[in-house]
């Protein structure tokens, strides 16, 4: 009895010491070809920005070409199904926006499971709006919008890109936190909502910094609060949603790296050190804050707990504001 004993527990640690040499011998030999970086949305946008920006040097930092596809289409949920479906091999990874942590409370059916699909690898920055608006639009400050909006409800209205989308969140939670009712003018797409807004169609916006700040400088919207925790150095005079009295008001909208969730531990942790190694980099963190960002650099166990807690606000928001997708 001994003596089996003995064989068994010498066979369980000897599949053990294989396991591990063999997922030691997948990360050393990864990566062996070009590796694909699948952006959820158009060219152009923020998450392409990102992916583009990263590229050349996870590409240096892992000695592989590294290729930006764009699978755009329903909110980022076509590409995110092509990246739940791609071989778990570390050959595709997928870069989302802040509508990943949206999804799932938006849309009663997703083509993949959000809650098994992908394992974040890491949360890479993040980037808070500003409340703009009209240059002509009376009120100057955050009070002066709510006074109005308390004054004759659903008479202030503000733009956004869409039914769901990251701007019209924002303004939900603004009309939750503040204990005010808002007219929403949803349009197909950010810019032009910001066109109409710098032409006086709608006197709110819940810009992108990085989208807005020439308008800004150009003196054609006007600024009124950033909704960071703590002020932008994009706008450093104009204060945050917080300091502007509503209390509990933070958002951002932020780009994550993800890989299919079967991907084996050995190359997510490999990935996450290049991409941490990547956006820490002087040039990176140069670039982020001049697009009025902040590198996060998230490694993955912060990055999943950011973007639980993010779903977890989003879910709330939309089933209290009874939002609906268009």
């Amino acid at each position: 009895m001994h003596a089996r004993h003995a064989i068994a527990t010498t066979m369980v640690a000897m599949i053990a010491i294989t396991t591990l040499a063999q997922a030691a011998d997948t990360a050393a030999a990864w990566p062996a070809r070009p590796i694909t970086i699948v952006v959820t949305y158009p060219p152009g946008g923020g998450a392409d920005l990102m992916a583009r920006l990263i590229a050349p040097g996870l590409g240096r930092e892992l000695g592989q070409t590294v290729i930006v596809e764009n699978r755009p289409g329903a909110g980022g949920q076509i590409g995110a199904a092509y990246v739940a479906k791609a071989a778990p091999d570390g050959y595709t990874m997928m870069v989302d926006a802040s509508s990943y942590a949206v999804n799932p409370s938006l849309y009663t059916r997703l083509p993949y499971d959000p809650d098994k699909a992908f394992r974040p690898v890491s949360v890479l920055a993040r980037y808070p709006n500003v409340l703009v608006a009209t240059a002509s639009f009376p009120a100057s400050k955050v009070s002066d919008v709510v006074a109005m909006a308390r004054q004759k409800p659903g008479s202030v209205a503000f733009a956004s890109s869409g039914n769901g989308s990251a701007q019209h969140l924002a303004g939900v939670l603004f009309e939750q936190r503040a204990g005010v009712d808002l007219l929403h003018v949803p349009y197909k797409g950010g810019g032009p909502a910001m066109t109409d807004v710098i032409a006086g169609q709608v006197p709110l916006f819940f810009a992108n910094v990085a989208s807005s700040l020439q308008h800004i400088k150009a003196g054609k919207l006007k600024p009124l609060a950033v909704t960071s925790h703590a002020r932008t150095r994009a706008l450093p005079a104009v204060p945050t949603m917080q300091e502007a009295g509503v209390a509990s008001y933070e958002v951002y909208e932020w780009n994550a790296a993800f890989l299919p969730a079967a991907t084996p531990d050995p190359i997510a942790t490999k990935l996450a050190d290049a991409l941490q190694k990547v956006m820490t980099s002087p040039e990176i963190k140069q670039r982020v804050v001049e697009l009025g960002g902040e590198v996060v650099a998230a490694p993955p166990a912060q990055a999943r707990q950011f973007i639980d807690g993010q779903t977890r606000l989003w879910a709330k928001v939309i089933r209290d504001g009874n939002i609906k997708p268009e």
